[in-house]
């Protein structure tokens, strides 16, 4: 079971060395576990909350390269830490599941750390945080068939849209591809459109004006050969009214870059999640390496604000 430091103000969640071994161990010696650990995993009864909600807990940014946050370029980097801090997270009873990458969500398994959880599957990590190429966003992790065949509830894609990087024809087909096949296997496809500028030192910029999230939400939403089984990943912003009311799709909330003032954080997510097309949050590094350490706390910060935007749903 997952520990948790008291030294001083010290609240960082541990792995106990007895677990981090048992998970080495099986990692060099037993790779048929993974399997089974798919296998016998009891699955969620359903995929919302009693509430018609859904709140995630986010960790497939290392696949992608992405390992920094709060001013620490390699926080995400030591897996001991991140698992710890997933499974803080994940034993917070308002926190439906995981989205993540194989190799996470595979140790998470292995820790039995998703028992009745909903896991989504990342599945385009090719566009490595940084690259050149980083916007040719390929599929490298999960596809529909292995979602399929390993019981998990839903795969998720990123397609970052700039008008003047001609690679993004490529995640728009690729992505338009895995929503129809996560469909036709009943499944949810969650799409993350999000609309880029690269500016002229080459960096990217996303767009957070109403018209370039509308304009991706319905680009989003019209991908596959079906929409019913997609969802819609965004960003908060200025003008939720304005954004949201641009589909009919479930949408959730992700967490994005940590602010400097966490209730800043929350606050702009209460007022994007109170839109009636909201439906929960998917948020990783803002939760899971919050400033002071206390991850079940920022969790629980986080699901107040949720329960509070959907006190009168019902699944």
């Amino acid at each position: 079971m997952t520990t948790t430091s008291t030294h001083g103000t010290d609240r960082r969640p541990l792995l106990s060395d007895a677990e981090w071994e048992r998970l080495l161990r099986i990692r060099a010696t037993d790779p048929d576990a993974v399997s089974r650990a798919y296998a016998e995993r009891r699955r969620p009864e359903r995929l919302l909350s009693e509430r018609g909600t859904l709140f995630l807990v986010a960790a497939d940014h290392p696949a992608r390269g992405a390992l920094g946050t709060g001013g620490d370029s390699m926080a995400m980097a030591n897996r001991r830490s991140l698992l710890a801090r997933l499974v803080a997270a994940l034993s917070h009873p308002d926190v439906d599941g995981v989205l993540g990458s194989p190799d996470i969500v595979e140790e998470l398994l292995l820790l039995g750390a998703l028992e009745g959880k909903v896991v989504i599957g990342s599945m385009n990590r090719g566009g490595l945080d940084g690259a050149s190429w980083t916007m040719d966003d390929r599929f490298t992790g999960y596809d529909a068939e292995s979602i399929r065949a390993n019981r998990l509830e839903g795969g998720k894609m990123l397609l970052r849209i700039d008008d003047r990087d001609a690679s993004t024809a490529g995640t728009l087909e690729g992505c338009a591809r895995a929503v129809s096949e996560l469909a036709a296997a009943g499944l949810m496809a969650m799409v993350e459109p999000l609309p880029y500028h690269r500016n002229d030192d080459g960096s990217l910029k996303l767009l957070k004006t109403s018209q370039a999230l509308a304009r991706a939400i319905t680009v989003g939403s019209a991908l596959g050969t079906t929409s019913a089984h997609t969802w819609l990943k965004m960003p908060s912003c200025d003008e939720p009214d304005v954004v949201f009311s641009a589909t009919t799709l479930p949408c959730v909330v992700l967490g994005g870059v940590p602010g400097p003032d966490p209730g800043a954080d929350l606050a702009s997510w209460g007022q994007t999640l109170v839109q009636p097309a909201v439906r929960g949050l998917v948020v990783g590094r803002a939760l899971l390496y919050p400033p002071d350490g206390n991850v079940y706390a920022a969790v629980d910060a986080a699901a107040q604000v949720l329960r509070a935007a959907h006190t009168e749903d019902v699944a």
